[in-house]
């Protein structure tokens, strides 16, 4: 096995412990006992011991799903497609992800902060995916700057999975309309 594949168990588990015992009570015997790995090894990848076992496990996560959103919405024609297909998986991942939604529901004041970390993260992420398709879309309005737009949708697509208010984002009818009445009015014609 190699390192990469050995720290990548190490964050596996964390994510793993985490969703166990919760942030506050992670330990790095438990993850390292659980990846299979020395406690040493865990210390020598990750330095910073526990709290950057955290940091890292959080900044994991959050790219797994980033990848599978890039997967679930890879099959859109169109922006409109890419956001409402991604707004639905979204929803439905994060609804089903049973170590946040347990950590949510346990320790909020433990995750939220890490979230808070990775935001600025995820919104570049987001924004630098969608510019091209802003830049393609064949109805943008004049004037509309794609990175500047492609900066609002990636800030007001977490906002609406971190909280979708009146809509409901199980219901495809309701993503789409939400898409094209409040997401996209200002950005196409």
């Amino acid at each position: 096995m190699t390192v990469e594949d050995a720290r990548r168990r190490v964050l596996e588990s964390v994510v793993s412990v985490a969703g166990r015992v919760g942030i506050a009570r992670l330990t790095v015997d438990e993850v390292a006992a659980e990846a299979g790995v020395s406690r040493a090894s865990v210390y020598r990848w990750f330095p910073g011991g526990r709290e950057q076992l955290v940091d890292e496990g959080v900044t994991f996560e959050v790219a797994r799903f980033l990848d599978r959103l890039a997967a679930a919405v890879a099959g859109a024609d169109d922006l409109r497609g890419r956001l409402v297909a991604g707004l639905v998986f979204a929803h439905r991942a994060i609804e089903e992800h049973e170590v946040l939604q347990r950590l949510l529901e346990t320790e909020p004041g433990g995750l939220l902060p890490q979230l808070q970390q990775t935001a600025p993260l995820v919104v570049a992420i987001l924004r630098d995916a969608l510019v091209p398709w802003i830049e393609a879309e064949p109805r943008r309005r004049p004037g509309v700057d794609p990175v500047e737009a492609a900066e609002w949708l990636a800030r007001m697509f977490l906002s609406f999975i971190a909280d979708e208010g009146r809509w409901d984002l199980a219901d495809q009818q309701q993503v789409t309309r939400l898409v094209d009445d409040q997401l996209l009015a200002g950005i196409v014609l």
